[in-house]
């Protein structure tokens, strides 16, 4: 009996995994067909595409060495007028430099304050900056933005092997927001710079900065888009790395550990990271930073236009099909565009034999350029595609960015009644048929409420004739506050006297 209970219960036992085996198998085959793809349904991702993440440890040790903390401080001019201990306690608390406190000891004479400008005063206030950059030159160059070093009184830069040196800054361009340091080091460790062309949206890049002061700081992300046009100069990389202040002149790096931008600007309403920061492209930076190294600023091209995009309805009025080139808006006096030949409602379509797109193809086209270049423009003019050429003037330095350049239209104190304006060029004047006049361009508050529109031509302001902005600001500055303004305006071939009462926008 003992042998045939053992006996039963093995063959129990094997029916068991037969069945347990049968069961399996039904679900295999359950599972396999409830995963092939039914036809109107995405399809598996491939093995290649659900790999791990990356790795950034072994990019970190080879470019780490070569990334620099920036700091830079700037000597605070303050009012000679005492600070109470109140208000002094109150900046200590917020981390606010002090004015020192001088103090007069009793039946003593005062002593005399220094003048304002005084920049002998060790004990002033100081504005301190931090920032990042990067080793361009085993020399000594170092790449950073502009906006770390500018107006900086004082530049210290940090190795990772924490020898610090005072950086002498070489050349600055604020409108591409880069610039280059030099200190007195050799033999420095070098980042390789990566083909902005073969960058591709979505691929893994990563940062490393010093974002609140924090040194060697590394984040990772991807690239979200590529030429994200911002207005200026150059096109900007867009991606999803955490950049905040402190970050900004640190280098943007491929996954080869090629560098493909400097970190540059962040989209934010908090002041903090949001998920959308900019770097400069670095093939655009390093031309740059090659004019610095050599002459100390960036000399660019200038045409000489205002130029405007072409909207869908003005292409299709004039005969252009699409929506493309550069509306030629305003024209410099006197300046590149209008010795070519240029005329107000030209669409510029090609320069140099390159396509404009939109007005910020031609600005950048015309920059990228060298002063005194001949180059070939494709003009769209009243149905006719006409072929001219311009030589190119240089654009003013950067620098001169208290006044206008030459490529914005003239700002006068006419900001109060909400107007812009600009003179009319030679060819402008001759079309109207009149001397002079300032063109409007920008109607706002107490303009547009008057009912004054971009194009109108101011002719008289207060009874005197205005045919410069020096003559405007002259008939602006005799007026008596509170007082309406009244000017004689032309619009098309009719002239009107408007009045603009003066209030708030």
């Amino acid at each position: 009996m003992p042998n045939l209970d053992r006996s039963c219960s093995l063959r129990r036992l094997a029916l068991a995994l037969a069945s347990a085996a049968l069961l399996g198998g039904s679900l295999m085959a359950a599972a396999q067909t409830s995963a092939a793809p039914v036809s109107g349904t995405l399809p598996v991702a491939a093995p290649e595409l659900a790999r791990a993440l990356p790795d950034f440890s072994i990019l970190v040790e080879q470019a780490g060495p070569a990334v620099v903390n920036i700091r830079t401080s700037e000597k605070v001019k303050v009012a000679n007028a005492q600070v109470d201990e109140q208000m002094r306690e109150l900046l200590r608390r917020f981390g606010i430099p002090v004015p020192p406190q001088r103090r007069t000891p009793p039946g003593a004479a005062p002593t005399p304050s220094p003048a304002p400008d005084d920049d002998e005063d060790d004990d002033a206030p100081q504005r301190r900056g931090l920032g990042s950059g990067f080793v361009i030159g085993a020399d000594g160059y170092v790449m950073t933005n502009a906006h770390v070093v500018d107006d900086a009184d004082e530049v210290t830069v940090t190795l990772t092997d924490k020898r610090e040196f005072k950086a002498k800054v070489i050349g600055l361009d604020r409108r591409t927001d880069v610039a280059v340091l030099k200190i007195e080091a050799n033999n420095l460790p070098l980042l390789r710079m990566g083909d902005v062309g073969k960058l591709k949206v979505g691929e893994w890049v990563m940062a490393i900065g010093s974002p609140f002061g924090f040194d060697n700081t590394v984040t990772a992300g991807i690239v979200s888009a590529k030429a994200r046009d911002t207005g200026d100069l150059l096109p900007l990389i867009q991606t999803d790395v955490a950049i905040n202040p402190g970050n900004s002149g640190g280098p943007l790096l491929n996954l080869r550990g090629e560098v493909v931008g400097i970190n540059s600007q962040i989209y934010s309403q908090s002041g903090g990271f949001m998920g959308i920061s900019f770097a400069i492209p670095i093939d655009e930076a390093m031309r740059v930073a090659d004019q610095l190294r050599a002459n100390g600023r960036v000399t660019r091209g200038m045409l000489g236009v205002y130029p405007d995009d072409v909207s869908k309805e003005v292409a299709e009025a004039i005969g252009l099909g699409k929506p493309q080139g550069a509306l030629v808006s305003r024209i410099t006096p006197a300046g590149p565009g209008e010795k070519a030949g240029l005329q107000l409602g030209d669409v510029i379509t090609r320069f140099d034999g390159k396509a404009v797109e939109k007005a910020v193809d031609l600005r950048r086209l015309a920059a990228a350029a060298r002063p005194g270049t001949k180059v070939p423009l494709q003009v769209f003019r009243r149905g006719v595609y006409k072929e001219l050429t311009a030589t190119l003037d240089a654009l003013p330095d950067d620098r001169a960015a208290a006044t206008p350049d030459a490529e914005t239209p003239a700002a006068t104190g006419a900001q109060a009644w909400g107007l812009t304006v600009s003179e009319l060029s030679e060819a402008q004047r001759k079309e109207l048929k009149v001397d002079g006049g300032l063109r409007i361009d920008t109607a706002d508050g107490p303009a547009a409420r008057a009912g004054l529109r971009v194009g109108d031509v101011i002719l008289s302001a207060n009874n005197a004739e205005v045919k410069t902005v020096k003559q405007f600001q002259a008939a602006l500055s005799k007026m008596e506050k509170g007082k309406p303004l009244q000017m004689l305006v032309r619009r098309g071939e009719v002239a009107t006297y408007v009045v603009l009462k003066p209030g708030k926008g």
